[in-house]
């Protein structure tokens, strides 16, 4: 019996690196090649992927047939439609709903089908329009605080110059109060530019960072703010190695996002079944910003509260963009815009009963 090796076929290494499931297929369906990422979705080994047919692994295989067998006699040089795959040659198991692409390679007895999970197309399209987001968000805040901040120093010494000119007549106390309300609201909106400028003024300390040592400073402030009916879980995978970054930046965004969960689960606190769980986990080849990463560390930050509001759920990261009365709506972006300049990025899934925030950094 021939002993079939599990090392990848000869030219087709490169595809492991990808995290999406690749497989290299002769016109007839039989998988020459799958990649570690197919083995990893579908639960199964290289051995067992190569030599059977791909087709047999859809739950339609008709429309997938025929493209491969157009592209393979050059009708046209690549295709892409939706597909269901079965995680398991067998009718019973499980669906995967995934995004084909079909190309040509250098030989017309080999076709490469590239299989993309909806949920993962989702997730990047969401990460390239967050990423766009932030960087324009960057330039409106740098626009608007510096056609804030000019006309706003003249108002308030105005009101003090006026404060000074006033007499102390029988309408003085009165004038004084109106010179004083000015003089505070403009101090007041110096406090949230200064607060939206904050991240790109000041430099960087870049040290070396353990990240669960910013998740236990997070954890204690936290705790020492709410005492009663919230508890704060830890669920570390001790393995991650420390990475270079700025501390204070990091523990003020994971602190921003975590307040932002201790809020949204105010009336579970009062009942005292508040839970926020902290999760660390490495992920590999991963794509942030269009780059790519062999290692990254995500850390989660999951509440039991009443979600993310529907209408806001898309716009949570914009400034002044909040789901809490008397909420600024800054914590949050500040928190994105730190996680962008450590080449991270941090996004969302939320739904009444669970929020996850997370944070992904690329690390050495």
């Amino acid at each position: 019996m021939t002993q079939h090796s599990t090392r990848p076929a000869s030219g087709f290494e490169a595809f492991d690196m990808l995290a999406t499931m690749v497989a290299v297929v002769r016109p007839d369906g039989e998988c020459l090649f799958a990649n570690t990422a197919f083995e990893t979705v579908m639960r199964l080994s290289r051995r067992t992927v190569q030599g059977v047919n791909l087709f047999d692994w859809f739950a339609d295989a008709t429309r997938l047939s025929e493209t491969v067998e157009a592209v393979a006699l050059n009708a046209f040089s690549s295709s892409r439609f939706d597909a269901l795959l079965r995680r398991g040659p067998r009718p019973h198991e499980d669906l995967l709903p995934v995004h084909v692409i079909v190309s040509q390679t250098d030989s017309p007895e080999r076709v490469l089908v590239e299989l993309i999970e909806n949920a993962q197309q989702a997730r990047q399209d969401r990460e390239e329009r967050t990423l766009d987001q932030v960087q324009a968000t960057k330039e409106l805040i740098r626009n608007l605080a510096h056609e804030i901040k000019n006309p706003l120093g003249g108002i308030r010494g105005a009101a003090q110059l006026l404060a000074l000119e006033l007499q102390p007549t029988d309408l003085g106390p009165e004038l004084n109060e109106y010179t004083q309300v000015i003089v505070h609201e403009a101090d007041r909106l110096q406090a949230l530019v200064d607060r939206l400028l904050a991240p790109h003024r000041r430099a960087q300390v870049v040290v070396d960072v353990n990240i669960h040592e910013v998740c236990e400073r997070v954890r204690s402030v936290i705790l020492a703010e709410y005492p009663r009916g919230l508890e704060v879980r830890r669920d570390y995978d001790t393995s991650l190695p420390d990475f270079r970054g700025d501390r204070e930046q990091l523990i003020q965004a994971v602190l921003n996002i975590v307040q932002n969960a201790a809020q949204a689960c105010h009336a579970r606190i009062a009942e005292g079944t508040a839970v926020i769980n902290l999760q660390t986990r490495v992920a590999r080849q991963v794509t942030i910003g269009k780059q790519r990463w062999r290692l990254a560390l995500e850390l989660h930050v999951q509440d039991n509260g009443p979600g993310v509001p529907a209408e806001i759920r898309d716009r949570i990261f914009y400034p002044l963009v909040s789901g809490r009365d008397g909420g600024t709506g800054l914590g949050l972006t500040l928190s994105q815009t730190i996680a962008q300049q450590h080449q991270g990025m941090i996004d969302c899934d939320s739904e009444p009963g669970r929020t996850d925030f997370r944070l992904t950094l690329p690390l050495p």
